[in-house]
């Protein structure tokens, strides 16, 4: 039947999945996008799980939601990010180039990441004296989590002590250094989020 080779075709484009991605990543729940649109919610609960196909109209309205157009729904997505980094291929730098000691070293785990949300590193701490810490700071937030040894981190007038397995969350807009504490080897991954962009 000519219906059933409609639905055939139009099922190869997964306008259903599409939908459904655009939605989550605004972090949109059915209901909510039911009331940006005007369409019902089993409509769309329907129209995602591809049990109907959307009228033109009907995507044109979900589409302008979204700030994509019709042609969104009908051309190939691009692959999702993904990007193995390997050992081999990371380089390592000091904290400062000029200093002497470093006061640490790190490895980006996300260099070949365009557009990347977030920065990761591997980072191995020196163990420098209290008056050979260098404070900086950037805006955003960053998370430490302490793979082994112990490590000092001031935060402003504050100082922490961290062993193997704490984990940090702190405001990295905030003056912060890092020290080694004692002889053991001290490593750890820090994750580095930067300030939301004002939509």
């Amino acid at each position: 039947m000519v219906s059933d080779t409609i639905t055939a075709e139009l099922s190869k484009y997964g306008i259903g999945s599409k939908l459904r991605r655009l939605r989550l990543r605004k972090s949109m729940g059915l209901l909510e996008l039911s009331k940006h649109t005007g369409l019902s919610l089993a409509l769309l609960s329907k129209l995602e799980r591809d049990v109907m196909h959307p009228t033109l109209p009907t995507l044109a309205r979900i589409a302008m939601v979204f700030s994509v157009g019709l042609e969104y729904f009908f051309n190939s997505e691009p692959r999702p990010v993904l990007e193995i980094v390997r050992k081999k291929d990371r380089l390592r730098f000091p904290d400062d180039p000029e200093a002497d000691p470093a006061s640490y070293y790190f490895e980006s785990l996300d260099f070949p990441v365009p557009n990347r949300a977030l920065h990761t590193f591997f980072a191995e701490f020196n163990p420098i004296t209290p008056d050979q810490c260098r404070p900086h700071q950037h805006a955003g937030i960053e998370v430490l989590y302490i793979i082994s040894g112990k490590l000092e981190l001031r935060t402003g007038d504050d100082v922490h002590e961290l062993s193997e397995g704490d984990a940090i969350y702190f405001d990295s807009g905030v003056p912060h250094a890092y020290r080694r504490i004692g002889a053991r080897r001290a490593t750890a991954v820090a994750v580095l989020l930067p300030p939301r962009s004002q939509e």
